[in-house]
Protein backbone atom coordinates (compact mmCIF):
# COMPACT_ATOMS: atom_id res chain seq x y z
CA UNK A 1 0.00 0.00 0.00
CA UNK A 2 1.16 3.70 -0.94
CA UNK A 3 2.49 5.56 1.68
CA UNK A 4 0.56 8.59 0.20
CA UNK A 5 -1.56 10.21 3.44
CA UNK A 6 -4.77 11.14 1.52
CA UNK A 7 -7.17 13.68 2.98
CA UNK A 8 -10.53 11.58 2.24
CA UNK A 9 -11.49 7.92 1.32
CA UNK A 10 -12.69 8.97 -2.11
CA UNK A 11 -9.07 10.72 -2.97
CA UNK A 12 -7.82 7.24 -1.44
CA UNK A 13 -9.89 5.55 -4.09
CA UNK A 14 -9.00 7.64 -7.09
CA UNK A 15 -5.27 6.94 -6.38
CA UNK A 16 -5.54 3.10 -6.22
CA UNK A 17 -5.20 1.82 -10.05
CA UNK A 18 -4.92 -1.69 -9.95
CA UNK A 19 -7.93 -2.50 -7.03
CA UNK A 20 -10.02 0.43 -7.21
CA UNK A 21 -13.16 -1.47 -8.01
CA UNK A 22 -12.67 -4.19 -5.60
CA UNK A 23 -12.31 -2.10 -2.95
CA UNK A 24 -15.14 0.08 -3.35
CA UNK A 25 -17.83 -2.61 -3.67
CA UNK A 26 -16.05 -3.91 -0.46
CA UNK A 27 -16.20 -0.16 0.79
CA UNK A 28 -20.09 0.01 -0.11
CA UNK A 29 -20.67 -3.15 2.21
CA UNK A 30 -19.21 -1.50 4.86
CA UNK A 31 -21.13 1.61 4.39
CA UNK A 32 -24.18 -0.45 4.84
CA UNK A 33 -23.51 -0.97 8.55
CA UNK A 34 -23.30 1.32 11.15
CA UNK A 35 -19.31 1.99 10.93
CA UNK A 36 -18.16 5.54 10.23
CA UNK A 37 -15.77 5.90 7.58
CA UNK A 38 -12.75 8.05 8.14
CA UNK A 39 -9.35 8.47 7.08
CA UNK A 40 -6.58 7.59 9.71
CA UNK A 41 -2.75 8.28 8.79
CA UNK A 42 -4.12 8.44 4.70
CA UNK A 43 -5.99 5.24 4.66
CA UNK A 44 -9.59 4.15 5.19
CA UNK A 45 -10.66 3.32 8.75
CA UNK A 46 -13.92 2.26 9.88
CA UNK A 47 -14.70 2.92 13.10
CA UNK A 48 -17.61 2.72 16.29
CA UNK A 49 -17.55 5.53 19.06
CA UNK A 50 -14.02 6.42 17.87
CA UNK A 51 -12.80 3.28 18.42
CA UNK A 52 -10.86 1.50 15.34
CA UNK A 53 -12.37 -2.07 14.16
CA UNK A 54 -11.24 -2.36 10.46
CA UNK A 55 -9.62 -1.07 7.71
CA UNK A 56 -9.33 -1.66 3.92
CA UNK A 57 -6.18 -1.18 1.76
CA UNK A 58 -4.38 -2.09 -1.66
CA UNK A 59 -1.44 -3.92 -2.15
CA UNK A 60 0.84 -4.58 -5.05
CA UNK A 61 -0.16 -8.43 -4.89
CA UNK A 62 -3.31 -7.77 -3.09
CA UNK A 63 -6.10 -5.76 -1.34
CA UNK A 64 -8.21 -6.32 1.84
CA UNK A 65 -9.44 -6.20 5.29
CA UNK A 66 -7.72 -5.96 8.32
CA UNK A 67 -9.62 -6.19 11.47
CA UNK A 68 -8.26 -4.58 14.94
CA UNK A 69 -9.10 -7.22 17.02
CA UNK A 70 -9.28 -9.61 14.53
CA UNK A 71 -7.74 -12.39 17.04
CA UNK A 72 -11.25 -12.42 18.91
CA UNK A 73 -13.55 -13.01 15.88
CA UNK A 74 -14.65 -16.51 15.64
CA UNK A 75 -13.12 -16.52 11.59
CA UNK A 76 -15.62 -19.41 10.94
CA UNK A 77 -14.40 -19.52 7.37
CA UNK A 78 -10.93 -19.65 8.44
CA UNK A 79 -9.82 -16.66 6.20
CA UNK A 80 -8.04 -14.41 8.59
CA UNK A 81 -4.42 -14.88 9.02
CA UNK A 82 -1.54 -12.75 11.30
CA UNK A 83 0.75 -10.85 8.75
CA UNK A 84 3.50 -10.59 11.55
CA UNK A 85 3.61 -14.06 13.52
CA UNK A 86 5.22 -13.91 16.36
CA UNK A 87 4.72 -9.90 16.82
CA UNK A 88 1.17 -9.28 16.36
CA UNK A 89 -1.47 -10.26 18.92
CA UNK A 90 -4.87 -8.37 17.38
CA UNK A 91 -4.52 -7.46 14.46
CA UNK A 92 -5.94 -9.92 11.60
CA UNK A 93 -5.72 -9.74 8.05
CA UNK A 94 -8.57 -10.83 5.26
CA UNK A 95 -6.28 -10.49 1.97
CA UNK A 96 -8.18 -11.22 -1.25
CA UNK A 97 -6.62 -11.54 -5.06
CA UNK A 98 -9.60 -11.09 -7.31
CA UNK A 99 -13.11 -9.51 -7.27
CA UNK A 100 -14.82 -13.32 -7.27
CA UNK A 101 -13.32 -13.13 -3.64
CA UNK A 102 -15.42 -10.97 -2.31
CA UNK A 103 -18.52 -12.98 -0.48
CA UNK A 104 -20.58 -9.73 0.50
CA UNK A 105 -22.88 -11.90 3.09
CA UNK A 106 -19.67 -13.43 4.55
CA UNK A 107 -18.10 -10.19 4.93
CA UNK A 108 -20.93 -8.70 6.29
CA UNK A 109 -21.09 -11.59 8.96
CA UNK A 110 -16.80 -10.10 10.20
CA UNK A 111 -17.48 -6.94 10.35
CA UNK A 112 -21.03 -7.32 12.35
CA UNK A 113 -18.86 -9.68 14.59
CA UNK A 114 -16.23 -7.31 15.05
CA UNK A 115 -18.46 -4.25 15.88
CA UNK A 116 -20.18 -6.47 18.37
CA UNK A 117 -16.82 -7.25 19.91
CA UNK A 118 -15.81 -3.45 19.65
CA UNK A 119 -18.62 -2.88 21.94
CA UNK A 120 -18.04 -5.31 24.85
CA UNK A 121 -14.75 -3.41 25.13
CA UNK A 122 -12.42 -6.15 25.30
CA UNK A 123 -9.25 -5.50 23.61
CA UNK A 124 -6.35 -7.77 23.44
CA UNK A 125 -3.44 -5.59 24.56
CA UNK A 126 0.21 -5.84 23.35
CA UNK A 127 2.68 -7.41 25.43
CA UNK A 128 5.12 -4.43 26.72
CA UNK A 129 6.44 -6.38 29.94
CA UNK A 130 9.67 -7.85 28.37
CA UNK A 131 12.49 -5.62 28.14
CA UNK A 132 13.20 -3.83 25.62
CA UNK A 133 16.87 -5.16 23.89
CA UNK A 134 18.22 -3.58 20.69
CA UNK A 135 20.71 -5.40 18.08
CA UNK A 136 24.19 -4.02 18.29
CA UNK A 137 23.76 -2.39 14.57
CA UNK A 138 20.66 -0.28 15.28
CA UNK A 139 22.46 0.82 18.52
CA UNK A 140 25.48 1.54 16.64
CA UNK A 141 23.48 3.42 13.78
CA UNK A 142 21.37 5.57 16.94
CA UNK A 143 24.90 6.71 18.34
CA UNK A 144 26.15 8.04 15.25
CA UNK A 145 23.21 10.59 15.11
CA UNK A 146 21.80 12.22 18.00
CA UNK A 147 18.55 13.68 16.62
CA UNK A 148 17.22 10.32 15.17
CA UNK A 149 18.41 8.97 18.69
CA UNK A 150 16.59 11.27 20.61
CA UNK A 151 13.36 10.71 18.07
CA UNK A 152 13.64 7.30 19.02
CA UNK A 153 13.47 7.44 22.66
CA UNK A 154 10.59 9.70 22.06
CA UNK A 155 8.44 6.91 20.61
CA UNK A 156 6.30 4.32 22.40
CA UNK A 157 8.24 0.99 23.84
CA UNK A 158 5.84 -1.18 21.60
CA UNK A 159 7.55 1.29 18.23
CA UNK A 160 10.94 0.74 19.33
CA UNK A 161 10.60 -2.86 19.94
CA UNK A 162 9.12 -3.43 16.44
CA UNK A 163 12.35 -1.28 15.03
CA UNK A 164 14.62 -3.64 17.44
CA UNK A 165 13.27 -6.87 15.86
CA UNK A 166 13.09 -5.99 12.27
CA UNK A 167 17.02 -5.66 12.75
CA UNK A 168 17.19 -8.55 14.94
CA UNK A 169 15.19 -10.62 12.96
CA UNK A 170 17.23 -10.25 9.67
CA UNK A 171 19.88 -13.08 9.06
CA UNK A 172 22.48 -11.63 6.69
CA UNK A 173 24.22 -8.77 7.46
CA UNK A 174 23.33 -6.67 4.20
CA UNK A 175 19.58 -7.56 5.00
CA UNK A 176 20.30 -5.50 8.47
CA UNK A 177 22.11 -2.48 6.52
CA UNK A 178 19.06 -2.32 3.90
CA UNK A 179 16.42 -2.01 6.66
CA UNK A 180 19.01 0.20 8.71
CA UNK A 181 18.56 2.57 5.64
CA UNK A 182 15.24 2.00 5.56
CA UNK A 183 14.02 2.72 9.00
CA UNK A 184 16.25 5.77 10.05
CA UNK A 185 14.30 7.95 8.12
CA UNK A 186 11.26 6.51 9.68
CA UNK A 187 12.75 6.66 13.31
CA UNK A 188 13.44 10.22 12.50
CA UNK A 189 10.20 11.81 11.46
CA UNK A 190 8.45 9.94 14.77
CA UNK A 191 6.71 7.03 12.31
CA UNK A 192 6.31 3.97 13.88
CA UNK A 193 7.72 0.84 11.39
CA UNK A 194 4.07 -0.59 11.13
CA UNK A 195 1.88 2.70 11.38
CA UNK A 196 0.69 2.02 8.21
CA UNK A 197 -1.25 -0.92 8.94
CA UNK A 198 -2.35 -0.24 12.52
CA UNK A 199 -4.02 3.28 11.73
CA UNK A 200 -5.52 2.88 8.46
Amino acid sequence: MAMKRHQSVDAYMENQTQWREELEQIRKILNSTELEETVKWGAPCYTIDGKNVLGIGAFKSYFGLWFYQGAMLSDKSDVLINAQEGKTKALRQWRFDSKKDIKPRIIRQYVDEAISIQRTGKIIKPNTAKPLKLPPELQQALAKNKRTAASFEKLPKSKRREFADHIADAKRSDTKERRLKKILPMIARGQGLNDKYRNC
